[in-house]
């Protein structure tokens, strides 16, 4: 598995992410032990949860699952770069959400129990708070990794001027500000190649881009139109919307020999700035699948026929809509 730097830091992490979302609500505990065990067999050390995943009543299952893996020994602590984030809301509490000061201080403390350790090595805002001064936001990140209980903050879901606006702030307290954004990013949804991939590469920003099959629309959704996540209305609705897109893909994924999935997440990994896409496995086969993505090399030529099949905004902005 290749490493790569987050951003313009020196912390190395695998061009693969390991996704959790699924653990809980979709996979048995078993199962994910043994898909995050067989993860870091292959290289993958990027590892990336929620506090909020598990979802509804079972809000912070998925974290205390990684936290019994990790509990099992072995090196595993030691071996992995732990991400998880903060923003949902996991109370009812007026101040159980965001990202006031109160909030942040608190929910890493409960993160930290649920995953059974003293560090969390990439804190990610899970959403811009509008509402809150960044002042008070980097003054407790800022305590936080004096304790040692974070080590790198990072944001997820951020416009551009957002990523700007944080990391003038930290600038301005000598931190050093956000180092990842994670944000959607696929084939079918290049949005951020107007504006966030830029103002991440200007800042030394590591991409993590999220959803990189788009929900599976960009798994083979034709030929699995009635399997999984792709039968629900969500997901109909969209292969008809991209019903030409999807057929033209799927038959240059044919003709080059390669799941579509794989041609999804290899695509990615071409693209300036990313570091490592989030792929996500509900299965052992699907892992199996994402591993080889991470070492197939699409030709200039394929990903020249994949941007005429799925168009990017046109560039950057203002370029991509002006003179």
């Amino acid at each position: 598995m290749e490493l790569t730097r987050l951003g313009r830091t020196g912390l190395k992490v695998s061009r693969i992410c390991l996704g959790t979302m699924n653990f809980g609500p979709e996979t048995e505990e078993p199962e994910a032990h043994r898909i995050m065990d067989r993860a870091l067999e292959a290289g993958i050390n990027f590892f990336d949860t929620a506090n909020v995943y598990g979802w509804g009543e079972n809000k912070g299952k998925t974290e205390t699952i990684i936290g019994r893996w990790l509990a099992q020994g072995g090196g595993r602590r030691d071996r992995v770069v732990l991400a998880t984030k903060v923003y949902a809301p996991m109370h009812d509490y007026p101040n159980g959400g965001r990202l006031s000061a109160y909030h942040i201080r608190r929910a890493c403390d409960d993160s930290l129990r649920r995953l059974q350790t003293d560090r969390i090595d990439l804190y990610q805002m899970h959403h811009v708070d509008r509402d809150t001064p960044w002042e008070e936001i980097w003054q407790a990140m800022e305590l936080l990794v004096q304790q040692g209980k974070v080590l790198y903050v990072g944001s997820s879901n951020f416009a551009a001027w957002n990523i700007v606006q944080a990391n003038e702030v930290a600038a301005r307290r000598n931190l050093l500000g956000l180092v990842s954004e994670q944000s959607l990013y696929n084939l079918a949804a290049r949005t951020v190649e107007l504006e966030v991939l830029p103002a991440c590469r200007a800042y030394g920003v590591g991409v993590i881009p999220w959803s990189p099959l788009a929900g599976g629309l960009l798994g083979g959704a034709l030929a699995k139109a009635k399997e999984g996540r792709r039968a629900s209305e969500r997901i109909q609705r969209a292969i008809e919307k991209h019903r030409p897109a999807l057929e033209r893909y799927e038959k240059l994924c044919a003709e080059i020999g390669e799941k579509p999935a794989n041609v999804g997440v290899g695509w990615l990994l071409r693209r300036p700035g990313v570091t490592a896409p989030i792929v996500g496995p509900r299965t052992m086969d699907q892992l199996e699948d994402a591993l080889h993505a991470e070492g197939l090399k699409l030709t200039d030529d394929v990903a020249k026929k994949l941007d005429e099949i799925w168009p990017g905004p046109g560039g950057q902005a203002p370029e991509a809509y002006a003179w």
